[in-house]
C-alpha cells in the first residue's frame, strides 16, 4: 500500500474538476437545463441515463454544479443550492422524501408522518427559501424507490403549498441511474413529454477508463503509479464489465488495503499503509449514527457512550472523541461540516465520504475493558457490518428521539 495523502478523491461522491470521456455529455446537460431561466415552462426535468459505471452521477453532479455557478453569477444577491439524494437503499418514496427535507431541515425524522406530508414539507421550505434549486436524484434503478410522488409533486408543487401560494423559485429536478428505472420514473408524470428524451451514455472504452484511472491516483498520491499495476487494473476493470464505479473501488483497495487485499504491502521502500489508530467503538458509534443522513456529532458521542457502557468501558472525554473524528477526516473518510443551529448558533456535523466497511483502522492502543465485562478482542482491524447489539439486546440505529433537535 502506498501512503494516499489524498484518500478522499477514491470516494464515491468526489467529483472531479473535468469529467474525462463526458465533457460533451455535460455541456448537453447544461445547456437542458438552460439557467438562469428556461424558455420552457415547469418543472423543467432532465435525465442522465446509461448503464452502472457509465458516470451518470458524475455528469449529473458536475452539470449541477456548472449550472450553480451560471446561477450565481445572473445576479447580485443569488445564493442557488444543490439537494442531492442518492435513492439507492432509500426505504421507498419515504425514504426518498425525507431525505429531501432534511437538507433543509437537518433534524427532521419522518417516522410516523405519511410521505405526502413530507413532500409538502420539503415544497413549503423551497418556497420559504426564495432561491434557486438544483434537485438530484442519483443512482435511479430499477427495483430502486417508487419515485412516482416526487415526480409528480414537482410537477404540480401547487397542490402542497399553503392556500394562497402559488409556484416554486426557479427549481431542476435532475434524475441520474439506468434508461430502464427513468421510463419508469417519468411514466409517474401526468404528461411524461415534459421531461423529454434523457442524456445517453454508455460504458467507457479502456483508453478512456484508463486516463480516469490515472487522474484519480496521481490526485490521491499526489505523485506517480506504477504503469504495471495501473494496467493490470484496467485489464480487470474491462474483464468485470468496463464499470468505472468498479474501477475505482479496485484502485481503491490497492491503495487502502481494503477488501481482498487487505493486509497487503507495497514492495517500495519506507511506505507504510494508512491505518487510523481509533476505537473500535468510535467507529461503530459513527456507523449507527450517520445512517442514511449526517449525524451531529452530539448523536456520535451519545452512541460512543452507549457502545461503552455496554462494554464496560468509560466513555472518551468530548475533547478525545473529536481528536478521533479529526483522524478520520484527515484520512478522508469523513467530513465535518459546521451549520447554523444548536445552543452556540451552529452545530457540528458529521458525513460520510467512504463507506465504513472500506476504513482501515487499527485499534487506539489505550482502548480497554473494566476488570469482569465482555469484550470482543480490540487489537484486530475494525471491520464492521451491521454495528453491534445494546446491554439490552436492541439493535443500535438512529436515537430514540422523533427528532434530532
Amino acid at each position: 500500500m502506498y501512503p494516499t495523502p489524498r484518500p478522499e478523491v477514491l470516494a464515491r461522491d468526489w467529483i472531479p474538476p473535468v469529467v474525462l470521456g463526458r465533457e460533451k455529455e455535460v455541456a448537453e446537460v447544461v445547456r437542458r437545463l438552460d439557467a438562469p431561466r428556461p424558455a420552457a415552462p415547469p418543472p423543467w426535468i432532465v435525465g442522465v441515463c446509461g448503464p452502472s459505471g457509465a458516470g451518470s452521477s458524475a455528469v449529473a453532479r458536475r452539470a449541477a454544479r456548472v449550472t450553480l455557478d451560471r446561477l450565481r453569477g445572473s445576479a447580485p444577491g443569488v445564493r442557488p443550492r444543490l439537494v442531492a439524494v442518492r435513492t439507492e437503499g432509500a426505504r421507498g418514496a419515504h425514504g426518498v422524501a425525507s431525505a429531501l427535507l432534511r437538507h433543509l431541515d437537518e433534524g427532521f425524522d419522518g417516522r410516523g408522518f405519511p410521505v405526502a406530508e413530507v413532500l409538502a414539507g420539503f415544497l413549503r421550505r423551497l418556497r420559504r427559501e426564495g432561491q434557486p434549486f438544483v434537485v438530484l436524484l442519483d443512482d435511479v434503478q430499477v427495483g430502486g424507490p417508487d419515485l412516482g410522488p416526487i415526480l409528480r409533486a414537482f410537477a404540480a408543487p401547487d397542490r402542497f403549498l399553503p392556500e394562497g401560494e402559488f409556484g416554486l423559485p426557479p427549481t431542476w429536478l435532475l434524475l441520474a441511474g439506468t434508461p430502464e428505472a427513468w421510463g419508469t420514473a417519468i411514466s409517474a408524470l401526468p404528461d411524461p413529454t415534459i421531461a423529454g428524451r434523457p442524456v445517453g451514455l454508455t460504458l467507457y472504452d479502456a483508453p478512456t477508463l484508463r486516463a480516469i484511472l490515472e487522474d484519480r491516483v496521481i490526485r490521491a498520491l499526489g505523485g506517480p503509479f506504477p504503469a504495471d499495476r495501473l494496467a493490470g487494473l484496467v485489464e480487470r476493470t474491462v474483464a468485470d464489465g468496463g464499470s468505472a464505479r468498479r474501477g475505482i473501488d479496485l484502485l481503491r483497495r490497492e491503495l487502502l488495503g481494503t477488501g481482498s487485499e487487505a493486509g497487503r504491502e507495497w514492495a517500495v521502500p519506507g511506505n507504510r499503509p494508512l491505518r487510523v489508530e481509533v476505537e473500535s467503538r468510535v467507529v461503530r458509534a459513527i456507523e449507527a449514527a450517520t445512517q442514511d443522513r449526517a449525524a451531529r456529532v452530539g448523536d456520535v458521542r451519545r452512541f460512543e457512550a452507549q457502545i461503552a457502557e455496554a462494554q464496560g468501558a468509560a466513555p472518551l472525554p468530548p475533547t478525545t472523541l473529536w481528536r478521533r473524528i479529526v483522524r478520520l477526516e484527515r484520512a478522508g473518510y469523513v467530513r465535518r461540516e459546521i451549520r447554523p443551529g444548536g445552543e452556540g448558533g451552529t452545530r457540528s456535523v458529521l458525513r460520510l465520504l467512504s463507506p465504513v466497511e472500506e476504513w482501515v483502522t487499527s485499534a487506539h492502543r489505550t482502548e480497554t475493558r473494566r476488570a469482569g465485562a465482555a469484550w470482543t478482542d480490540p487489537t484486530t482491524a475494525v471491520s464492521l457490518g451491521r454495528g453491534p447489539e445494546s446491554a439490552t439486546g436492541a439493535p443500535w440505529g438512529r436515537p430514540p428521539s422523533d427528532r434530532a433537535d
